[in-house]
């Protein structure tokens, strides 16, 4: 069985392949009761990890609850070693990681409506997504954690992608010869994505992608929560953690439920009830919408200046848990009009276009791009001055299959090169880097051969030199937007080489 599985801030949810449809997968909770997600929290029962349903069934019974951890792989410097703390207890994030994916995959062969067909040696091939303005080490850790969960993964590519491909074969009658071309809105519970895809037929090619990763329905929550403080007189730390933690569901479960006609939203705050007029609940929410408009901007021309050119897009593709919310179709309508386009099934949107990428009979094909640039800051002026190299664009393509390479030779000009890598969202026009800048690696390496037997090159001064070595730096891409950095000396044949990687198992 062919799954897409969308691995969620708030919510996981799976979709599988079955004769050229794609449902949706139920699971049940510890009342036998049907949900069409798994939740995205973890919590501990007796010493260790639960997740999901049996999560939120220890944390009624008083354990510690740890909601959006996916959250933390957006961290510029997150690795597999990042501390996620579960009550008193501290774990490492890819370990969290390995226990949500393996308790999934438990749930899916034992508690979910397609457990008969699966088996709990191996749940079938599956696709998973990333945002697409992720960085390398949370594609890597998301890609490391599947993979040691037991999951056979085929393919990792960007959730506004695979919604693109649940557009196309919902709405294939809106693409025409004159349009051609779709923006997918994919608004999480803690990311923001916008991609701009071009389709033929069943073949998208995704011509740009940009987002934000700390935009996401988790701040609309943060926002009504924030109202119903002020309505109530209170601060927040004028109540429990355990109280807090109410609110915030109380609030995330009342925002989910608004309707266009919802006027007033009643909640409960430390026992006092209180009511935020919708509209003041909006009005506080509008910045957010707005940001996510402003991060998009670059791939419609004429939004900056307030006259957006929509000739060729046959629609604007509200998808993700959060374009639920009637503000933000509201909101993009008044901006692009009739073009908006929510999707019928918009917090399952990314499963099913990853559902249907996983499906060797559907026929869909892609063409995607890195979304982020790869460069490096390295050493000028004999060590006095840095200057940065913008090495990959982030319109590079990303492999289908396989690797692609990009090879550097120079004569080396010092005595040891110091390499700072970074992945960045775009350059400025002096050409720097600027957005989200996430440290990839920084490396010492030894040109001059004296060097090359190893010790500590951190306390070695830059020194210019006369015709140094020949000097080879190979960036490779794998078809998951992963890349890793090859430096070697062509004439002493020393080399190292830089990828991202858990530190142990």
């Amino acid at each position: 069985m062919n799954l897409g599985i969308d691995f969620g801030t708030t919510r996981t949810i799976v979709a599988y392949a079955d004769r050229g449809n794609y449902p949706v997968v139920s699971f049940l909770d510890a009342d036998g009761d049907a949900h069409e997600f798994f939740p995205s929290v973890v919590s501990i029962r007796d010493g260790r990890l639960v997740c999901g349903f049996d999560a939120l069934a220890a944390a009624a019974d008083g354990a510690p609850l740890v909601r959006s951890f996916k959250r933390l792989l957006a961290v510029p410097d997150v690795s597999a070693d990042t501390a996620v703390e579960v009550g008193e207890a501290t774990y490492r994030l890819l370990d969290v990681l390995i226990a949500y994916v393996a308790g999934l995959r438990e749930a899916l062969c034992g508690r979910s409506s397609i457990a008969e067909s699966l088996t709990r040696a191996g749940a079938g091939p599956v696709v998973i997504a990333v945002p697409a303005h992720a960085h390398g080490a949370q594609r890597f850790l998301t890609l490391e954690a599947f993979r040691r969960a037991g999951f056979e993964v085929v393919g990792m590519i960007n959730e506004p992608s695979a919604a693109g491909f649940e557009y196309t074969h919902h709405r294939a009658k809106t693409v025409t010869s004159r349009r051609t071309r779709v923006i997918v809105y994919d608004l999480g519970g803690g990311t923001f994505d916008a991609s701009l895809v071009s389709v033929d037929g069943t073949s998208h090619d995704v011509l740009g992608s940009l987002g934000l990763n700390q935009l996401g329905g988790d701040d609309f929550d943060a926002t009504l929560v924030e109202r119903a403080l002020a309505a109530a007189g209170k601060r927040r730390e004028d109540l429990t953690r355990r109280g807090y933690r109410q609110l915030v569901d109380e609030c995330r479960e009342a925002k989910e439920h608004l309707s266009p006609q919802s006027k007033r939203i009643a909640l409960d705050v430390a026992g006092q009830d209180v009511v935020v007029r919708t509209e003041d609940f909006y009005d506080a929410a509008a910045p957010l919408v707005e940001a996510s408009i402003e991060a998009m901007a670059p791939l419609i021309p004429g939004l900056d200046d307030g006259d957006p050119d929509l000739t060729d897009i046959a629609g604007i593709y509200l998808v993700g848990g959060a374009s639920g919310l009637p503000l933000v179709p509201r909101q993009l309508r008044d901006r692009f009009g009739r073009r908006v386009h929510r999707s019928p099934y918009p917090a399952a949107s990314t499963a099913i276009g990853l559902a249907i990428a996983a499906d060797p009979d559907a026929g869909y094909s892609l063409h995607d791009r890195l979304s982020r640039g790869f460069g490096v800051f390295r050493e000028a002026g004999g060590g006095r001055q840095l200057a940065f190299d913008p090495i990959l664009d982030r319109q590079v393509a990303v492999p289908a299959t396989g690797q692609s390479a990009l090879t550097r030779k120079y004569r080396a000009a010092h005595n040891i090169g110091w390499f700072r890598f970074v992945e960045y969202g775009d350059v400025d026009a002096a050409g720097q880097p600027r957005g989200d800048i996430m440290p990839f690696a920084e490396v010492v390496f030894p040109f001059d051969p004296a060097l090359q037997a190893g010790g500590d090159l951190t306390a070695v001064p830059v020194v210019r030199r006369e015709r140094g070595p020949l000097i080879q730096e190979t960036y490779t891409i794998d078809q998951h937007g992963i890349v890793q950095v090859r430096l070697a000396d062509l004439d002493t044949g020393f080399e190292r080489s830089y990828r991202l990687a858990a530190a142990h198992a």
